[in-house]
C-alpha cells in the first residue's frame, strides 16, 4: 500500500528527493514518516509530517539538509536530501500510523514501505 522510489547512487553533496506513494487507501489523514537503515544498524527516524503536512519534524542529523512534506492529493509523501553524506546511506523506509506526528518509534506505525536503496559515494 506504500511504495517508495527515488533511491539511488550519489556522490557527496548531491542531492536526490524520495517520494511514497500510496495505494489502495487514502492516508489523507495520518501522519507520514521516513526511517532509514545501515547494515548492522537499528532502524532510525528521519522525518515526520502531519496529516495536514503543517508541521514538519526532522532528525538533528539531517536537520538543514533534507525535509519532508506531502501532497494530500496525491497520497504522496516526499523525502528532499540535498547536501547527501557517506554517512546517509542507508535503506530508506516510509511508514504511516495514527500516530502522533513526528514519533520517532518504528513500532508505532500501522504501514510500511518496501524501502529504497540511497548510497552515498565520498
Amino acid at each position: 500500500q506504500l511504495q517508495a522510489c527515488g533511491g539511488g547512487l550519489v556522490q557527496a553533496g548531491g542531492s536526490l528527493r524520495l517520494s511514497c506513494a500510496a495505494s489502495g487507501r487514502t492516508f489523507s489523514y495520518v501522519a507520514l514518516g521516513w526511517f532509514r537503515q545501515a547494515p548492522g544498524k537499528e532502524r532510525e527516524f528521519v522525518a515526520g509530517i502531519n496529516w495536514s503536512g503543517g508541521s514538519t519534524f526532522h532528525a538533528d542529523s539531517v536537520k538543514g539538509r533534507f525535509t519532508i512534506s506531502r501532497d494530500n492529493a496525491k497520497n504522496t509523501v516526499y523525502l528532499q536530501m540535498n547536501s547527501l553524506k557517506p554517512e546517509d546511506t542507508a535503506v530508506y523506509f516510509c511508514a504511516a500510523g495514527w500516530v502522533e506526528a513526528g514519533s520517532a518509534q518504528p513500532g508505532q506505525y500501522n504501514y510500511w514501505g518496501q524501502g529504497t536503496q540511497v548510497t552515498v559515494s565520498s
